[in-house]
């Protein structure tokens, strides 16, 4: 396909994806399910050229962004607290789906070298970081649970590729060693960790002299791209590379960007996100028709191995279903100090992280990189290809009635007792005021800035008592944001009247609008926040 065709081909899909989101939301359908089927209806329609994805290409294009992505915004307290449940997920589970999947791929097909049948676990055991990501956006869950399944997408891509790599050599070359492998695992790793903290200190120490908030931004998704390159270069983890890269950049912006580069970055970085996540589950339907295409040429009968595939997909579930669980209640019974510190967790929890278990771009990617002369390659592919449309179809549209039904319950890791949102609002706002009181008093006892000094003092004295108030006073603050937001809107509806009538010049029209949006935007988030208060959502997802 010419260059000019490929360009435009990439902007249909992106105008597809607007009224299948439209679509999905209004049917309360996951997202990505929606766009996988609507990508497999468009590779059905006549006329529509193959799409033949790129392995290499794709994953060095979609996966840098999103892991450093999430790397970014994610947590760091809650990610460290959790670092051994998510290390039992992300290397424990994949490892054990592995050998799950390879034994009973094994048994159901002899003809299948046990490389090959090892590398097809390696493949469909990690769930996908982007698929995770679009399961859990919107769902009310426990703020663990959801640092435990994005903490563990950020790393088990990493375990999976290794393995995947050991399977290939040892199915290539007819040599294995555990020891070696197992050598090969932590070189990787701590390789990659060591390029993502060098690569974050140097990268965000240099980002701090730009002053200019459009060239941090460009310059962060050089980073993005950078850091898992370099790891890949230099044969160690690219991942990981690129998720401590991450890590170490989202701890640093608080003192490192100004507000301005931070809030457009934030925008500028959700736009790429959606338009990514969105464009990979799209190519992913779309992509069927070729691997369908492939595997005829090949000869492959897809009905003589389909009762062997279903029991794959049914193998690679369970494992995970048995990993978890034992790894929550197991663990717990056997090692009291563990059950003291971290109590048994309600039973619907390790059902839902191990339904929420997704594959999706990664395993797609490694599968249609196999080497041609690896044996058992279609099998490999026509297998990732059934795991992934059964893991989003299935899995994915099933979530959320999943959680609905089972109660979540508490489920929180106990840690040191940390200030809430009002009462952090309360000491910040004290800060603001004797700043201000310093300012303003002169050496004759009078004050430079008295209108500020009082402004600062009532907003301490309204902040103190509402951190102190147990929710005594949220209608009240609801209906005080409220009433700031309709004032809100009657000030920008008289803004454009005038703008309409041509009283006022565009530029001005710009910056008083400016002063309106900030606004409004600061108003909102704190009426969303007391509104996911009073219905008792968790503040970091409401």
């Amino acid at each position: 396909m010419p260059p000019a065709e490929s360009f435009e081909l990439v902007l249909v899909l992106i105008a597809v994806v607007i009224p299948l989101e439209l679509i999905a939301r209004r049917l309360r359908f996951p997202p990505s399910a929606a766009l996988t089927l609507g990508g497999v209806a468009l590779a059905l329609l006549p006329g529509m050229p193959e799409i033949s994805v790129d392995p290499d290409l794709m994953l060095v294009l979609f996966l840098p962004p999103l892991l450093f992505s999430s790397a970014y915004f994610t947590v760091w307290r809650d990610f460290r607290a959790n670092l051994r449940v998510i290390l039992q997920l992300a290397v424990g589970a994949v490892a054990f789906t592995t050998l799950i999947v390879g034994v009973v791929a094994r048994l159901l097909v002899p003809d299948l070298p046990w490389a090959a049948c090892f590398a097809l676990g390696a493949v469909v055991s990690p769930p996908d970081a982007v698929a995770a990501k679009a399961a859990l956006a919107g769902l009310p869950l426990p703020a663990r649970l959801v640092t435990l399944l994005e903490g563990e997408s950020l790393i088990n891509d990493a375990a999976g590729l290794v393995l995947y790599r050991l399977a290939v050599t040892a199915g290539l070359t007819g040599v294995f060693s555990l020891a070696g492998g197992a050598g090969e695992f932590v070189l990787l790793a701590a390789g990659g960790v060591a390029v993502g903290l060098a690569a974050g200190f140097l990268v965000s120490s240099a980002l701090a002299r730009l002053k200019d908030a459009h060239l941090v931004i460009a310059a962060s998704f050089l980073v993005a791209w950078a850091s898992y390159i370099l790891g890949e270069r230099l044969h160690v983890s690219g991942v990981l590379s690129t998720v401590v890269c991450g890590l170490v950049l989202g701890q640093r912006q608080h003192s490192l960007f100004s507000a301005v580069t931070r809030v457009q970055a934030t925008a500028v970085w959700a736009v790429a996100v959606f338009i990514m996540e969105s464009l990979i589950f799209i190519l992913i339907g779309l992509s069927l028709r070729g691997v369908l295409h492939r595997l005829s040429e090949s000869g492959f009968e897809m009905s003589r191995f389909a009762p062997a595939i279903g029991a794959i997909l049914l193998a690679m579930t369970a494992a995970r279903f048995v990993w978890i669980l034992t790894t929550a209640y197991v663990a717990r019974f056997l090692f009291p100090k563990l059950r003291a510190s971290d109590p048994y967790p309600p039973l619907a929890v390790p059902i839902v992280m191990s339904w929420a278990g997704m594959r999706g771009v990664v395993s797609l990617a490694v599968a249609l990189a196999v080497p041609e002369e690896f044996p058992g390659r279609d099998f490999i592919m026509a297998a990732t290809m059934a795991a992934i449309f059964a893991s989003i179809l299935i899995q994915g549209t099933t979530l959320r009635p999943l959680i609905k039904a089972m109660p979540l319950g508490a489920f929180e890791l106990a840690q040191a007792q940390t200030l809430s949102l009002a009462q952090a609002r309360a000491r910040m706002i004290r800060a603001e005021e004797r700043a201000i009181a310093g300012l303003s008093r002169q050496p004759d006892g009078g004050e430079r800035h008295p209108r500020l000094s009082e402004q600062y003092g009532r907003r301490a004295e309204i902040a103190q008592r509402y951190a102190e108030s147990n929710g005594e006073f949220d209608a009240a603050r609801r209906e005080h944001y409220d009433a700031i937001l309709a004032a809100n809107r009657a000030g920008r509806a008289e803004l454009l009247r005038l703008h309409r009538a041509g009283e006022v010049h565009d530029a001005v029209v710009q910056a008083l609008e400016s002063e309106l949006d900030l606004e409004e935007i600061g108003a909102r988030r704190v009426a969303d926040y007391s509104e996911g208060a009073a219905h008792g959502a968790n503040p970091g997802h409401a």
